[in-house]
């Protein structure tokens, strides 16, 4: 297979060995967790210097990177040696409010404070910059550090006589016995304070002042530098940046918004789906992205389990696709759950741009874009569920919205699933790569691997594949039961590492490989 980028890339050698690296927020055995404390988001930046969290109180946290800051030398000299590999160190940098919960009188509707998507923007100057979005409100955001303004001490100075013999002056004081601040004159005081104030036996005590000088230490403030709304009558489900910079996409169940970062009060409706007649709406939108390094192209996915590549140079407004990706094998069989399992719940370009990555609720799927039959590979995620299909429907787990991620160098794919476990696939042709992990301090306590096998030639980049983890039905692949309370929805790989971040309820667990 080839990676995003067109260019080969070599079957992996093996299943990774994946170890823990960190957690944050880690809960102690019957501490009850706060809805307000759940994860909602999980992105890092670029670079993979930073990552960010947001949670359903609308707060966003900031992670930095510190293992490479800590050792001595250069990262590129630092990888050319024979020292022991060192794992991605994070710690914690910053955390401001985003969101507040809100109130639309007009519709009679509560908004709530939770953060739906977060995406990180070009760096400039230092400083670092990121979107936020609830359901109906996107708020761009400037984290720059700044230098810490203390109070060193309490100035006195006895050199200066005020009032009846009483003492008031500041060492740092530049004012006069002439001239006063606003042009004011010690006459014209004393003047003033004969007719208001008289003065206390023994006259007034020595005045004090705090001197505040800057120090040499810096705190990342973080600042709203603007605010985009009223563009969204339903719920936000994604955000994306464009590789131009200088735009962004936000999507509802409907409509797909082109905006300008530096405009807030505008925006472009580029997708309408909403039907004259709304009793004739078939599918509704599910997630879009644009493409990492074409600003003209993006995708979007439907309930339907469809993906469309539109192209913006096309039209004002992109009623039309230049590509459809459809799975046939969804409409050949059909049952009462095919729709409602089929929704894809996410998508997630590859590094160029070439293949597509999506989650619907049963599996993960592999799309080429110059391929629109079908997809590339399908992965089977939960399939053990599958008879339990109207016990989850009953209790609403049928709608729960998985993510998907991707390595950088396009060799694997992860998704998470109920019992805090997420799968990581190897998606080298010839070789099927499957291991289950629990996000605890022992991930691999449920590990299910099945070895690798000598690839046959009928496989290939273009040829569709399904590949099956070693799962039991009723459980979750060990034999385990599952808790379909205990979901693992939003997780994140590093764009250059084999290191994953991952949310189970309010911890944040991030391990290697």
């Amino acid at each position: 297979m080839k990676s995003g980028g067109g260019d080969d890339v070599g079957a992996s050698s093996g299943p990774l060995d994946w170890r823990f690296s960190q957690v944050f927020g880690e809960r102690s055995a019957g501490e009850e967790v706060q809805e307000v404390d759940i994860i909602s988001a999980i992105e890092f930046d670029k670079s993979g210097d930073y990552l960010a969290t947001g949670d359903r109180g609308g707060r966003v946290v900031l992670f930095e990177r510190t293992d490479f800051k800590n050792a001595s030398g250069a990262r590129k000299d630092l990888e050319g040696t024979d020292y022991p590999v060192r794992h991605p160190e994070f710690r914690y940098k910053t955390e401001f409010q985003s969101h507040e919960p809100e109130f639309d009188y007009l519709k009679s509707l509560e908004i709530e404070e939770k953060i739906n998507k977060i995406r990180w923007s070009q760096t400039a100057n230092g400083a670092l910059f990121l979107l936020s979005t609830n359901d109906k409100t996107i708020k761009f955001w400037k984290v720059q550090e700044k230098k810490i303004k203390k109070i060193c001490d309490i100035n006195t100075d006895s050199s200066r006589p005020l009032g009846n013999g009483s003492v008031s002056s500041s060492s740092d004081s530049n004012v006069t016995d002439s001239c006063l601040t606003n042009g004011g004159s010690p006459e014209k005081l004393n003047n003033y304070l004969s007719n208001d104030y008289s003065f206390p036996p023994g006259g007034i005590p020595s005045l004090q002042l705090p001197v505040v000088k800057t120090s040499l230490e810096t705190s990342p403030v973080a600042r709203c530098r603007r605010v985009y709304t009223h563009a969204h009558d339903y719920h936000i489900n994604s955000i994306s940046n464009n590789s131009d910079g200088e735009t962004f996409i936000s999507a509802d169940d409907l409509r797909i918004n082109l905006w300008n970062l530096e405009i807030s009060n505008q925006s472009f409706n580029i997708v309408d789906v909403k039907p004259a007649n709304m009793e004739d709406l078939t599918e509704v939108i599910t997630s879009a992205e644009f493409h990492p390094t074409h600003c003209n192209t993006l995708a979007y996915s439907s309930s339907k389990g469809s993906i469309r590549l539109i192209d913006l140079r096309q039209s004002a407004l992109c009623d039309s696709h230049s590509k459809l990706f459809e799975d046939t094998a969804i409409t050949t069989s059909r049952s009462f759950f095919t729709e409602i399992i089929a929704s894809v719940s996410d998508i997630k370009f590859a590094k160029g741009g070439r293949y597509i990555l999506s989650r619907d609720y049963m599996t993960l799927k592999l799309w080429d874009i110059n391929m629109d039959s079908g997809p590339v590979s399908t992965y089977h995620v939960h399939e053990h569920l599958r008879p339990k299909l109207c016990d989850l429907y009953e209790n609403d787990s049928i709608f729960d919205k998985f993510e998907c991620c991707l390595s950088g160098d396009w060799l694997r794919v992860a998704t998470g699933s109920y019992s805090n476990l997420f799968r990581v696939f190897g998606v080298s042709p010839g070789i099927t790569e499957t291991t289950t992990l629990e996000a605890s301090r022992n991930p691999m306590r449920r590990q299910v691997t099945t070895p690798a096998r000598p690839s046959r030639p009928s496989l290939s980049s273009i040829t569709r594949v399904v590949r099956r983890g070693a799962e039991s039905p009723g459980g979750d692949g060990n034999g385990n039961s599952f808790d379909h309370t205990s979901k693992l929805l939003h997780l994140a790989w590093h764009p250059t590492e084999n290191s994953i971040a991952c949310a189970a309820a309010n911890s944040l667990y991030m391990y290697y490989a």
